[in-house]
């Protein structure tokens, strides 16, 4: 059973919340898909993360338990999650709190930031982070006083709010490709579309575009592009693969598969 956004008077309030834009999130009964949280040498659009947290955070008030019990999220590249994130920080959790504030609750990470990507204009120190406390919501669990974290998140009401439809990753499973990635080199690229290429053949419409095609060459996300290349805009105008990090730096264009 799928439930869509057009089923629950819920989503006009979820409008508001993400500046009236629909998103397209679904609860799917039966087992949990995500993109997050695996075991990443790499993982991996964020706005739509947080569409998602803030409709599921008002489903929560209306959805019976035994209709949500899973939580479904498509796969992006890391730079998608970057450039529409409005945060990006790299922190620490020092503890949670459960706030009983729906009929699944949110819980509140107390965390210690260590590092800001993106976000200054939003908010000045990230101390909280809010998801949903339901996993079958999309909510995510961090453990705490154990790892850094790279979040992403959006703010809403000058809070910082995560999921597991957001990029959220311990910070030592990143390759170096793309700390590097979330450091400085995706901002660069933001201007850039990164199209996916869900079967062959497949071609860039743009120069502004990169096909990105693990969701067809690999088995298992993340794949190659997503560990180790970002789409970088060029001097003359178009976006190609890129991968800068040793003597060796490449510029890969946009073939089907780096």
């Amino acid at each position: 059973m799928t439930l869509s956004v057009s089923d629950w008077s819920s989503s006009t309030w979820v409008e508001r919340a993400v500046g009236g834009v629909r998103p397209s999130a679904t609860i799917t009964a039966g087992k949990r898909k995500t993109g997050q949280e695996r075991d990443f040498g790499g993982s991996g659009k964020a706005s739509m993360g947080m569409w998602r947290f803030a409709l599921l955070s008002a489903l929560a008030l209306t959805v019976p338990p035994q209709l949500a019990d899973a939580c479904s999220c498509a796969p992006y590249h890391p730079q998608d999650y970057f450039c529409s994130s409005d945060i990006v920080i790299r922190a620490k959790v020092m503890g949670k709190k459960l706030l009983k504030d729906s009929s699944y609750g949110t819980m509140r990470y107390t965390v210690k930031q260590m590092k800001m990507y993106k976000g200054f204009d939003k908010v000045q120190h990230v101390q909280h982070i809010y998801t949903v406390a339901s996993e079958n919501l999309c909510g995510i669990q961090f453990e705490v006083n154990k790892y850094q974290y790279l979040i992403t998140g959006r703010v809403y009401n000058g809070k910082v709010y995560t999921g597991l439809c957001n990029f959220n990753a311990k910070w030592d499973q990143l390759t170096p490709s793309q700390k590097k990635g979330f450091s400085h080199q995706y901002q660069l690229g933001c201007n850039c579309r990164i199209k996916t290429c869900h079967s062959l053949p497949c071609f860039v419409t743009s120069k502004s575009e990169c096909l990105w095609t693990d969701t067809i060459s690999h088995f298992e996300y993340p794949g190659y592009q997503s560990r180790y290349f970002a789409c970088i805009q060029r001097k003359e105008g178009y976006c190609s693969w890129y991968r800068g990090l040793s003597s060796h730096d490449k510029v890969v264009t946009n073939a089907t598969d780096p």
